[in-house]
């Protein structure tokens, strides 16, 4: 940081995620500036506690899933021998696939409409049990359990129209494993609904706020309960006073952005450049270990510019021929196919779903009681 006080800018604050060793930097090489910290990186501290939670919660739900329906749902249709898996390209110009041939012995056979349906129920129940999280408002054990109500529930819809015994094994399955883990997953949406409080607090929806005591001061409200009340129930209890234990300790640097214009509450914007450089130094090196030393000690300078536009991308690259390139984009595009209904939005999931509740209902129908 030396070298910036030679410019003569006006430095007036040092934004930073609380590490230990830059706060008695900052006060020594800038003592007259301000030293705010990130609050995205404040409310993951304060979420600490419930991601733990939730992260043994998905670890336990994940093996009662398992034991409930793990035959069903890691089976897969005999339809598809032909997918080879996924080709790793190691340089620029990936080497071309050899199309896989059918075993004579194991002819592959035709797949009905319902059991397309039925795969393409149990292919995104497999990949929810992979679902990662990221705190402090993405706990991977809650959305795991949430996603799964949901599948077992479509199951069950489904079954009204037209009955199938892989079906209603995996609706029972589901619910089976889920039941368990009701009391916790309530705790721990109840927790994550009071972060969701803090953070609307530290993100005022007036466009200026004319002092950091207007944000201060509900803030503080907001934590109070959490160690005045004795009603709370223990886990409420433990997640208040540590609450208030984080908020204690970073309180002083939490509301500098509210009275410097222009200092941003959080430094994501500086680290997503950051991550996204690493990114085409990556592309350009081909060396994780390379791009971390050019980034450390050169700085954030890419080697090469990243093309524009696709034209420009197939310039770039003239050894590759166009026909190469369009096989292989038909590869990965048929590779991707089996991943189509694992997404994690909720807007895609429910149009993907109306989608497979046509495809059933043109079913012939069954008798069901």
């Amino acid at each position: 940081m030396k070298p910036l006080t030679h410019l003569e800018w006006p430095i007036l604050a040092g934004l930073s995620d609380q590490q230990t060793g830059l706060g008695p930097a900052l006060a020594k090489v800038w003592p007259q500036s301000r030293h705010p910290w990130c609050q995205a990186h404040d409310l993951r501290h304060l979420a600490e506690p419930l991601a733990d939670v939730a992260a043994a919660c998905k670890g336990e739900l994940r093996k009662a899933v398992r034991q409930h329906g793990g035959d069903l749902i890691r089976t897969e249709p005999r339809a598809e021998p032909s997918q080879a898996g996924v080709l790793t390209v190691t340089g620029l110009l990936p080497s071309p696939l050899e199309q896989p041939k059918a075993s004579a012995a194991h002819p592959p056979v035709p797949e009905s409409a319902a059991d397309a349906v039925v795969t393409q129920r149990c292919r995104p129940t497999r990949s929810l049990l992979t679902l990662k999280g990221r705190p402090p408002f993405r706990l991977a054990g809650m959305a795991t359990s949430e996603r799964l109500d949901d599948v077992a529930g479509f199951s069950l819809n489904l079954l009204r129209t037209h009955y199938d015994p892989r079906l209603a094994q995996l609706s029972q399955g589901l619910q089976s494993a889920l039941a368990p883990f009701a009391q916790t997953s309530q705790e721990v949406q109840q927790g994550a609904a009071w972060l969701r409080a803090i953070a609307y607090i530290l993100a005022p929806s007036a466009p200026h706020v004319s002092s950091a005591d207007h944000v201060a001061n509900p803030l503080r409200g907001s934590l109070d309960p959490g160690r005045s009340r004795s009603d709370l129930a223990p886990p409420f209890a433990t997640f208040g006073a540590h609450l208030d234990t984080v908020s204690r300790s970073s309180w002083p640097g939490l509301f500098h952005c509210y009275e410097v214009p222009g200092l941003p509450r959080t430094n994501n914007e500086r680290e997503s450049h950051f991550r996204d450089t690493s990114r085409r130094l990556l592309r350009t090196t081909g060396q994780k270990g390379l791009t971390q030393r050019t980034l450390q000690r050169q700085g954030a300078w890419e080697l090469l510019p990243r093309p524009s536009t696709e034209a420009a991308l197939l310039a770039a690259l003239p050894h590759t021929s166009p026909a190469e390139l369009a096989q292989e984009r038909q590869r990965f595009a048929e590779h991707r196919r089996r991943f189509a209904l694992q997404s994690r939005s909720r807007r895609q999931t429910q149009a993907q779903g109306a989608q497979l509740r046509q495809r059933w209902s043109a079913l012939p129908a069954t008798g069901t009681a």
